[in-house]
């Protein structure tokens, strides 16, 4: 009984962060098992393991798509680590608002529910993680109207946390802990924060009109309404929802790549405005996603001009942190591989990024292959590699785990050779026009999705040989050179830390 009062009612940052972590885990788990059965469907032409269900192939992919961003990245990068670290590193005791933090996590498996139950009524939700109608509004039974129901769940409870994140950074700094003092992490939960608040909102009311569009005979949408309204609105919220999940990892990835170049990250107040520049401009793209739709001239040239100006702060930050290493005495831990592969493949990323911000050559990629490589190697190469970083690098402080560097360093050369079997060959295929959410495809496309099917086996395995690599251990890095407060603590921090609050003093 104690033991569920604790966890069930704890208002402590710490415990929270770590049931986010924690969700984020098995989330991430039924997120990874429909990956691979899309990827075993897609090895062979012909009936494959689905059976030829087209209905069930849509489902899955659905599936896999709200549940890897909105029940595993975020839990995991905004919700583990934010809700974990934040306190710690601006010298807080807790969060501002701790009960707050705890219904904001426990909307979270209530949503996952409620999505896992879409797949078991009639047909399940085959609308792909855009729900866009008038396939949303069509769709018969309740199947859709739940899954509605888990992205406003999943919604709310990232309004009232990122709240709790804007009131602590602003109210609970350390004394004497000036602006440019606070941690590169600190400020990337801020501006995620903002763009939760900003964004989420206008998803909230898509959703809201989708759902009397499907119960009421309302028509936002549908028969009189305007098909492409859902789709600014959803995309306005869905572009800065791609920076949510990944201005966390660049915060993680900043701490990493400084304390093992033992050296501060390389123009901070660089960052700082990059981090900035790149919120900002993610809510003036939002119909980058959309050129096929026929909007005119004037306006596609806006978004392609404007989608390639959010290369500069990126391209901002790639470069400080290589510098960062290039000036520092660097050792190469299993955290730092982590964090030099983030940086090598978010970059092929961004790249592919910008090619599909041309509104010429999206046109002629859109909804192929193409679009699923970049934004998996964005977000898989990306944001999964900074929650793996994270895991390695704090395991110590968070879990009182320490890890075998050499099992380690294995399992991040499987990991790495995994995603890049199976996301590279998809560009080709893209360009050569395969399309998205297709269950079949030409036989001309075989040997590619063979490569492709076999990559997601390899990532597989290696995500399951993480399982061998952590051990309880002591303290792993001797702290000499880091920058920040959360290193001040001893590994597995007291229940309440800081209960005397801290005060910087510049020596």
């Amino acid at each position: 009984l104690h033991f569920a009062m604790r966890w069930l009612y704890s208002t402590n940052h710490k415990d929270i962060g770590m049931l986010y972590l924690i969700f984020a885990f098995f989330g991430g788990l039924v997120g990874t098992g429909l990956s691979v059965l899309i990827r075993l469907q897609l090895a062979t032409t012909g009936t494959g393991i689905l059976q030829n269900n087209g209905q069930l192939f849509n489902v899955i992919v659905t599936g896999h798509g709200v549940i890897m961003l909105l029940f595993m990245v975020m839990p995991a990068l905004f919700g583990g680590f934010g809700n974990y670290l934040l306190p710690l590193m601006i010298g807080a005791p807790d969060m501002a608002f701790p009960r707050l933090n705890n219904i904001s996590f426990w909307l979270n498996p209530f949503g996952f529910l409620l999505l896992l139950v879409s797949t078991l009524v009639e047909q399940g939700a085959g609308t792909g993680w855009t729900l866009y109608p008038p396939l949303s509004v069509q769709g018969s039974g309740s199947s859709i109207d739940l899954a509605i129901l888990s992205l406003h769940l999943n919604g709310l409870s990232s309004i009232l946390g990122s709240i709790n994140v804007l009131v602590t950074a602003k109210g609970l700094r350390a004394p004497g802990m000036s602006l440019i003092q606070i941690p590169l992490f600190v400020y990337s939960m801020v501006f995620t924060a903002i763009l939760v608040i900003l964004s989420v909102p206008v998803l909230a009311a898509a959703l809201i009109m989708l759902l009397t569009d499907r119960s009421l005979n309302t028509a936002y949408f549908v028969d009189s309404g305007d098909l492409l309204l859902y789709q600014h609105l959803f995309w306005f919220f869905g572009h800065p929802e791609v920076y949510i999940l990944i201005l966390p990892a660049f915060g993680l990835i900043s701490s990493i790549i400084s304390f093992f170049s033992n050296k501060p990250v390389f123009g901070v107040t660089g960052m700082i405005c990059a981090m900035g520049a790149i919120g900002l401009v993610g809510f003036l793209v939002w119909a980058h996603h959309m050129y096929v739709v026929g909007m005119d001239l004037d306006t596609v040239a806006y978004f392609t001009s404007a989608s390639m100006i959010i290369a500069i702060p990126t391209g901002m930050k790639v470069f400080s942190w290589m510098a960062t290493a290039y000036a520092g005495k660097v050792y190469f831990s299993v955290p730092m591989l982590y964090a030099f592969g983030f940086l090598a493949l978010f970059t092929i990323g961004g790249v592919t990024g910008v090619v599909l911000a041309n509104a010429g050559v999206d046109t002629a990629v859109h909804d192929t292959y193409y679009v699923v490589a970049h934004f998996h190697y964005v977000l898989s190469t990306g944001a999964v590699f900074a929650i793996f970083a994270g895991m390695y690098f704090y395991s110590n402080l968070m879990f009182n785990l320490g890890y075998d560097e050499n099992k380690g360093t294995v399992q991040f050369l499987l990991f790495f050779l995994g995603v890049n079997l199976t996301f590279f060959p998809q560009h080709f295929l893209g360009l050569a026009g395969m399309p998205r959410r297709m269950f079949d495809y030409a036989d001309a496309f075989t040997g590619l999705n063979l490569l492709s099917s076999y990559g997601a086996l390899v990532s597989f395995t290696s995500l399951l040989y993480a399982g061998t690599v952590f051990t309880p251990a002591p303290a792993l890095y001797q702290n000499r050179t880091s920058t920040s407060l959360e290193w001040l603590l001893p590994a597995t921090p007291a229940f309440h830390t800081f209960s005397e609050v801290p005060v910087l003093r510049v020596a």
